[in-house]
């Protein structure tokens, strides 16, 4: 498809028979803090709070009556599902939605209410996908793709028309990528209308699915994706989107999960609106730009791209976004164990406040603790409480960026059994559903006994797990072995500093 059949397709878009045209507001309080113009467009007002049913919509309404008589299907684990129901509902069609079992129940709830009808298979999106291909060609349905498909691109393109026409003053346009229909749709219609203004992807720095494959020259699939995220948690982008950024997109960012949760504090902060984490995306990814080039006075657009976040997120998304704005540091340190310690350690802080205080018992010599400091200056005031507590006598450890401090170790901190030689720690991620912990301690088995043991539900699709296995020395390969048949992704951590404080 030509870059003028794709202009005249998002100009004849038929998508304002279910989507809005979407606010473009001045991110005020963020524009100051930055010296820079934010904006953002307000996706997550749409009707399903998503952008997905500009393209659901546009797709069904390019086929015929005839096509559409036996219904369409699609697999999805939120958004896109909630776009093509709703698409369908307006056009008078059956649509079948293959959600994984592990879709949390508000998103399944939703699709329902809006007269899909729900078929939950397999673990993730990749089994989902593959029974939603099998039930078209039983059940002759129409599969509309969440992203590689021209009608679904132009769809979605509609967003990049509508900036266009609100606003002129703009250097870039910030916009998340999972599987890339949303950047290329924008990328192709701005590009050919205004070629000066900036087109800049954000993808989290685990799930950079597009970044590594405009990097490798095709389109990659990746053997792991992050689950924060989960709305642009793909492994594979599409081919046809993957053509269309490597032609239009001028830079890619990456983000972690501190800096994704900042950004949907900061949207929070300038709208009272709480969008999920894909959404706050685009708003990390400017601070981060920003941040590098050191630039102010500019107009950068946003894209608030969906606002379908389960409740019980929010406790964690809360939690990291401190970490992530600079604001908060997280450290261990040991101090003698004799009264007066804590009150000696905290004179070397300062005024500064302390947010979070655990404390655990070593030995009649030493104490460990584990401190979360404000801050008022970001990374620098990071690197020079290290140095004048280091000057003061105590060892200490920074863990602002240690995963598994944050994960797990900060609501654990204090259990040491010292007659366990062979301690192993590992990190486990599975899928999270119904009896999944069971199901997870099942595939353990009882081989090795476990030491150590932590399970958060964080209110996402995949569960989060800390372990300690008891493995003597001889039988590390059989372990080893074992972990890589159980298929559950996992990372060991028996060198991470916050264990050796802690936990070991």
């Amino acid at each position: 498809m030509t870059d003028t059949d794709y202009i005249e397709r998002i100009l004849n878009a038929q998508v304002y028979d279910v989507a809005i045209e979407s606010p473009l507001e001045a991110a005020t309080s963020l524009s100051a803090r930055l010296n820079n113009r934010i904006w953002l467009k307000r996706e997550d007002l749409q009707p399903v709070f998503s952008f997905k049913l500009r393209g659901a919509y546009n797709k069904l309404a390019s086929l015929s009556d005839e096509k559409l008589a036996g219904g369409v299907i699609c697999s999805s684990a939120g958004n896109h599902a909630q776009g093509v129901a709703l698409a369908a509902q307006q056009r008078g069609v059956r649509a079948v939605i293959v959600m994984p079992q592990t879709t949390a129940s508000i998103k399944v709830d939703a699709v329902r209410a809006l007269g899909g009808d729900v078929v939950l298979h397999g673990d993730n999106y990749d089994d989902a996908y593959a029974h939603a291909r099998e039930l078209e060609l039983q059940k002759r349905l129409v599969f509309i793709h969440p992203f590689d498909d021209p009608d679904v691109i132009a769809g979605q393109g509609t967003i990049g028309k509508e900036i266009l026409q609100q606003l002129d003053d703009i250097d870039a346009i910030f916009v998340p990528i999972g599987g890339g229909g949303l950047i290329a749709g924008i990328a192709v219609y701005v590009k050919s209308i205004r070629p000066d203004i900036r087109i800049i992807g954000v993808e989290p720095d685990d799930s950079a699915a597009m970044r590594d494959s405009l990097a490798a020259g095709t389109p990659i699939t990746l053997d792991h994706v992050g689950i924060f995220a989960d709305g642009v948690a793909v492994r594979r982008v599409g081919d046809e989107t993957f053509r269309l950024c490597q032609q239009y997109v001028d830079e890619i960012i990456t983000v972690d999960t501190d800096q994704i949760c900042a950004g949907i504090r900061d949207i929070f902060e300038d709208t009272r609106s709480i969008v999920e984490p894909a959404g706050g995306l685009s708003v990390a990814g400017v601070k981060k730009f920003i941040a590098s080039h050191n630039c102010t006075g500019k107009s950068f657009v946003t894209i608030n791209c969906g606002a379908n976040v389960n409740f019980d997120r929010l406790r964690h998304i809360a939690e990291r976004a401190a970490v992530g704005e600079q604001k908060e540091m997280l450290l261990a340190a040991e101090i003698p164990e004799k009264p007066g310690s804590f009150r000696n350690f905290c004179k070397v802080l300062g005024r500064r406040g302390i947010t979070e205080f655990n404390y655990r018992f070593s030995d009649k010599k030493d104490a460990h603790i584990f401190v979360g400091v404000q801050l008022s200056r970001g990374m620098a005031e990071r690197t020079e409480i290290i140095n004048e507590l280091g000057k003061a006598g105590y060892r200490v450890e920074d863990l602002s960026d240690n995963e598994m401090a944050k994960l797990h170790v900060r609501h654990m901190v204090g259990g040491r059994s010292p007659g366990i030689a062979s301690e192993r720690l590992f990190r486990f991620e599975f899928p999270e559903r119904p009896g999944a912990l069971l199901d997870f301690l099942h595939a353990i088995g009882t081989e090795w006994n476990i030491t150590l043991f932590h399970y958060r539900n964080h209110g996402s699709d995949y569960g989060r797990i800390l372990a300690g296995i008891d493995v003597p020395g001889d039988e590390t390969e059989k372990l080893e072995s074992y972990l890589l048949d159980l298929g559950y992704a996992h990372w060991e951590e028996s060198d991470n500093p916050a264990y050796s404080m802690f936990l070991s």
